[in-house]
């Protein structure tokens, strides 16, 4: 049977790591977990939890001998990813190497391309790809046995020049219920930390899907736009298997819209009080697919903060993003859920293409106005598969694929040929996480809170950028959303 080792890259470019935020990576505990269930030897080395050197993972590549090694990459990470599959396969000749996420999916021809040493790369929801990938390795009947595994983009190595092959496209996994529980037995769980102190986090995927077409957002174009969820039962059997099996009392819900389908958000709610789960759990909604009542009956299952997607405070600039929200459906939701005293976080775009310089500035004074316990900004990133990357590139408007910039931080568009400059975008940037966090009022309202802000702000971001006249590197300081970064 093969033996499969799959990677999570070090990614540097995450301001997360200077606030001690280390999250288990579902993605990879899932494909493990499908792995087992199918008998097969399965490892996981999180080198982003340890910080790991290059050197560290590929002798732990080698000390496991692995048939396949598998790597997950974000747009942000792939470079990193790449000079992993570089090294090991120069030390492990032999391994076969695959690389599934976001980035890849996108572009898997340009992914293959960026490597000679990379065998495969997956495309889209990988948990069948891999088991396929490590059956008919062991075989490998025939030189073209990559031919029947679906959903890959792989270098034939019987062609001449390497040539690149696109296998028919794999349907998505209709029943969710079928995949087993994420192996987090396979990392180390009790390490894994917020704020630098052991916390017990447990990060949860209950649906796939997203119905909506926002065109900064790559969720319906990998996950597709029928919304596919798990059974309420389901769901709570895993909350019951964090709380009672690795003693978590937070879940995160990272779901695209937890409760796009009230009536299973409710049942979900009702279920964790029937069986008597003593937890609080942080999920996402968009604020036109929320309502009071559903507030308040999560609230009583233990919902403690809900993430929404507000993105502009400028309703032509949330035409432009096709986000399909009203401004008034944004502070209604804000409002419904401080009422209730549910915790808020908000997230807003900057620079959106043909957004204007007071646009940003409204999107700014609206972010403060409604006030959200925290809130998110980031500059608009055309991260591959979504439909303004598409757009931009089609008009040459990005500036650069020098993918380690796609930071969401970071200026990556032809700002100028919009009547903008990249050196403007980057300062409203600035000036937001300045208006927002350092007010007075929030700071003292926040006491818990102020020695991290104060140090990520101040030497993570503020300070570097007004010394050296940069944007510094601010990589979504809360909770993530796939809506706006990989």
């Amino acid at each position: 049977m093969s033996r499969v080792l799959l990677i999570n890259p070090v990614d540097k470019t995450q301001i997360a790591s200077r606030l001690g935020v280390k999250v288990p990576p579902l993605g990879l505990m899932y494909l493990a977990s499908s792995l087992e269930k199918n008998a097969f030897n399965v490892k996981i080395i999180d080198a982003n939890l340890r910080n790991m050197e290059l050197t560290e993972v590929v002798r732990a590549v080698k000390s496991e001998k692995s048939d396949i090694v598998g790597l997950y990459a974000p747009t942000a990470a792939i470079k990193t990813a790449i000079q992993y599959v570089n090294e090991i396969k120069r030390e492990v000749p032999d391994c076969f190497t695959i690389i599934g996420g976001p980035h890849a999916s996108s572009l898997p021809i340009e992914t293959l391309r960026m490597s000679s040493a990379l065998d495969a790369v997956c495309i889209g929801e990988g948990e069948q790809t891999i088991v396929e990938i490590a059956e008919l390795f062991s075989r490998r009947d025939s030189a073209d046995w990559l031919d029947r595994v679906k959903g890959i983009a792989y270098r034939k190595r019987s062609l001449v020049d390497d040539g690149i092959c696109l296998t028919q496209p794999r349907g998505f996994i209709e029943d969710l219920d079928s995949l087993p529980f994420p192996a987090r037995h396979l990392v180390p769980f009790s390490e894994y930390k917020v704020l630098n102190k052991n916390s017990s986090i447990g990060n949860m995927m209950t649906s796939r899907g997203c119905a909506f077409s926002c065109s900064y957002c790559s969720s319906s174009h990998l996950m597709g736009r029928m919304f596919r969820a798990r059974t309420p039962s389901n769901v709570v059997d895993e909350i019951e298997d964090l709380r009672l099996k690795y003693g978590v009392r937070t879940i995160e819900f990272i779901d695209d819209n937890f409760v796009l389908n009230k009536r299973r958000a409710m049942e979900i709610g009702q279920e964790i009080k029937s069986r008597g789960l003593d937890i609080d759990f942080v999920a996402s909604s968009r604020v036109d697919t929320i309502n009071r009542e559903l507030l308040e009956a999560l609230k009583k299952a233990g919902l403690s903060t809900i993430y929404y997607g507000v993105e502009s405070g400028s309703q032509r600039v949330l035409n432009l993003m096709h986000k399909g929200i009203e401004i008034q459906q944004a502070e209604d939701a804000i409002k419904a859920a401080k009422e209730i005293g549910i915790g808020t976080l908000a997230s807003f775009i900057i620079g959106y293409p043909g957004e204007s310089v007071e646009e940003m500035r409204r999107t700014i004074s609206f972010a403060v106005a409604l006030d959200p316990d925290y809130a998110q900004f980031s500059i608009l990133t055309p991260f591959p598969g979504t439909p303004i990357y598409e757009e931009l590139k089609k008009n040459d408007l990005i500036s650069t694929q020098d993918w380690d910039r796609y930071t969401v931080l970071e200026p990556v568009i032809k700002y100028e040929k919009l009547g903008l400059s990249a050196k403007v975008v980057s300062r409203m940037l600035r000036n937001a996480y300045i208006r927002f966090y350092l007010r007075p009022g929030y700071l003292l309202d926040h006491a818990d809170m102020f020695r991290p802000i104060f140090h990520t702000i101040m030497n993570g971001y503020i300070l570097p950028a007004l010394q050296r006249k940069t944007a510094g590197r601010w990589y979504r300081s809360f909770p993530h959303s796939s809506s706006t970064v990989q």
